[in-house]
Parts: structure tokens; C-alpha cells; sequence
């Protein structure tokens, strides 16, 4: 009978797309500096004209990746994107990328970032063109990504809302829903937005996160499936030993949350760290995309363990409600790498 697939949104980059991303210098052992804003910047202007027939053939090689490995829902790779975060926050008002300040986020994890300076607010739709590219170099339905409000905020200095996160959330939900809508009425059908502060900042999404991220969603017509990717964390480089994750509680911690929200599709981890799959049972109609290969590591997981993961997954978990896909997005590795684990990930769902 098997199971459906997906991924989660980015995908590395062919080298005649030269765009600047944070993956790029993960892949060659360097740490995120976010310090790439200026090489991003001045690559654009360099492109000129350039910049979007070469996304758009980016953007068709690595659909076709995905279709050739067997993925029913795939996306876009992020290719015209410098990150799944700043990409966004460039064409929201009030948030300046002119003046960008230091700051860290964790550990390990620093660099220059644009400042929020005033109320956030949607401007012209952009995603619909992004999508509508993407669409046209398949059959099978693309689905377009997004950061969320904790996240857009977190990923930013503010000056402007102080310590009122919850009000800068809801603003920035707003904006978001604005978007979302207009790739609705494009045709779009699958929507998902990235979430990973959630799992960082679990305080602030008890407190108002799910409650802004319903905001997201707010008139969004049925014809979108509501999705939301939470991971716990990834790392400064390829097959790092270690590095900082979110508690491996999260998920159980934000279950009966998830459950009451609009969210229909929820993306977490599993590959890199096993979390208690019984988790699954709390999730009555919520469906879950269970990661089941790690973003973070050369070594490329066989059918076999997959397939082992997924059918403990579904002891808990009906099969019309269980999608398999990657922990996070694909950027960190190399591209013949990323095919080998998607192909495996399909012939895994394909068994159970």
C-alpha cells in the first residue's frame, strides 16, 4: 500500500546558480557568520537579468531530482534564496536590511542581521511567481515554504516592538497570511511553514506562538493544506559530531497544541535523534511528516533501515496519515548524496 512522500524545502544549489546561501559554507566546514547578506546582495545585482532564467532551470533540475526519486510532494529547493528566514523578511515592511546589527542566536550561531524598525507589513505578493515557475516543470503539486512569525523574529534585531513578542508575532502572522492567500488564489495547494522556533523558544510558543500561527492561517481557503515544519536544530557543518538541538521532549510537549490549531500537516524530526514514536497516538487527525533520514550526515540510510522506522511509526499512527520525508531540508549535502537518500526514502515508503 505504502506511504506518501515529501520534502521539507531546500535543496543544494548547482554551481551555475551563484548565489550565496548558508548551506554552502556548512558544506565546506565553515560556521553560519550570516555574514553571506552582503555576498547575497552584491550577487543579485551581479545577475541582473540573469538571476531568473537561471532559477527557473535551477528550479527544474531539482524537481526533476525529486520526481526521479520518487517524491509525490515536492518543492521549489529554494533556489533563488540566501536562507528559508531572510529571504522573506526582505520584502516585508519594516524590517531594515540597510543597517544590519550582531547578534547571536545560540552557540556557535552569530552574524550581521537586517533590524525590525518599524510595524512588520505585508507588501506585494512574491511567492505566487516563485510558485507558478516551479509548477510548470511538473505534474506533481509544489509546495511552497515559508519562515514563521517566532522565527522571522528571532532571526532578527528588533527595535521597534521591544519586548513585545507577542504583538510583533501577530503582525508579522498577518503579513504572512497576506501571502499565503495570494498563492491560494495562484492554485498553490500545499503551504508549509517553518517553524524550528518553536522547538527553541517552546515558551513562547505555548504562550502566543500558536495563536500567531493560526493567524497565518486565518480565511485560508480548503483548497491548502496547512503544514508546519518544527525540527530541532541542525548544525554548523556536514557530519558534525555534535552540536546544540532543542530538547527531545518538544514534541510531546506541544502535541495537544498542534491537535486543537489549524495545522493539518506536521513535519518533525526523528532520523538524527529517535524520538518516542508513541507521541504519534495524540495526533487524532493531524498528519504527521516523520522525518526518516538525517539532513546532517554523509552516510546514506538503506530502504531497509527506513522501512524498519516507518513501520514502528505505523503502530501508532494510521497509514492514510503518515508521510515520510527528510528531517529538515536538503542544502547541507551534496546533490548526488541527497538523491541517493530521497531514492531509498521512496522505496522505504513504497514497502510499508
Amino acid at each position: 500500500m505504502g506511504v506518501r512522500t515529501t520534502t521539507i524545502g531546500a535543496y543544494p544549489k548547482p554551481d551555475y546558480l551563484d548565489l550565496p546561501d548558508w548551506w554552502k559554507d556548512s558544506r565546506e566546514g565553515e560556521y553560519y557568520t550570516f555574514n553571506y547578506v552582503d555576498d547575497y546582495e552584491a550577487a543579485v545585482a551581479r545577475l541582473g537579468e540573469e538571476l531568473e532564467p537561471l532559477a527557473v532551470r535551477a528550479t527544474k533540475e531539482v524537481i526533476d531530482d525529486q520526481v526521479n526519486a520518487g517524491i509525490d510532494i515536492v518543492t521549489d529547493g529554494e533556489m533563488r534564496r540566501e536562507n528559508y528566514i531572510h529571504y522573506h523578511c526582505r520584502q516585508l515592511a519594516g524590517i531594515d536590511f540597510s543597517n544590519r546589527t550582531d547578534k547571536e542566536f545560540r552557540p556557535g550561531y552569530h552574524g550581521r542581521v537586517p533590524v525590525i524598525d518599524g510595524q512588520v507589513r505585508a507588501q506585494e505578493p512574491f511567492l505566487p511567481s516563485d510558485w507558478k515557475a516551479a509548477q510548470e516543470a511538473t505534474d506533481r503539486p509544489v509546495k511552497i515554504t515559508m519562515p514563521g512569525p517566532v522565527t522571522i523574529g528571532n532571526a532578527c534585531n528588533d527595535i521597534h516592538y521591544a519586548d513585545d513578542r507577542k504583538r510583533r508575532g501577530a503582525d508579522i502572522a498577518d503579513a504572512l497570511n497576506a501571502e499565503i492567500k495570494a498563492l491560494a488564489e495562484a492554485g498553490c495547494r500545499y503551504v508549509q511553514i517553518d517553524e524550528p522556533g518553536f522547538a527553541r523558544s517552546p515558551e513562547d510558543a505555548l504562550d502566543f506562538g500558536f495563536e500567531n500561527l493560526d493567524r497565518c492561517w486565518h480565511g485560508v481557503p480548503d483548497s491548502v493544506t496547512r503544514t508546519v515544519h518544527m525540527c530541532c536544530g541542525y548544525p554548523n557543518k556536514l557530519d558534525a559530531v555534535d552540536y546544540p538541538k532543542a530538547d527531545n521532549d518538544i514534541y510531546a510537549r506541544l502535541a495537544d497544541l498542534v491537535e486543537d490549531s489549524l495545522i493539518q500537516h506536521y513535519s518533525l524530526e526523528d532520523a538524527h535523534r529517535h524520538i518516542d514514536l508513541a507521541v504519534l497516538e495524540r495526533f487524532k487527525t493531524t498528519t504527521v511528516i516523520l522525518g526518516c533520514f538525517d539532513i546532517s550526515k554523509s552516510r546514506i540510510e538503506t530502504a531497509d533501515e527506513m522501512e524498519e522506522r516507518l513501520k514502528s511509526a505505523l503502530g501508532h499512527i494510521d497509514s492514510d496519515r503518515l508521510i515520510a520525508a527528510p528531517d529538515c531540508g536538503l542544502g547541507l549535502l551534496p546533490r548526488d548524496i541527497a538523491v541517493a537518500k530521497m531514492t531509498n526514502l521512496s522505496e522505504a515508503a513504497a514497502r510499508v
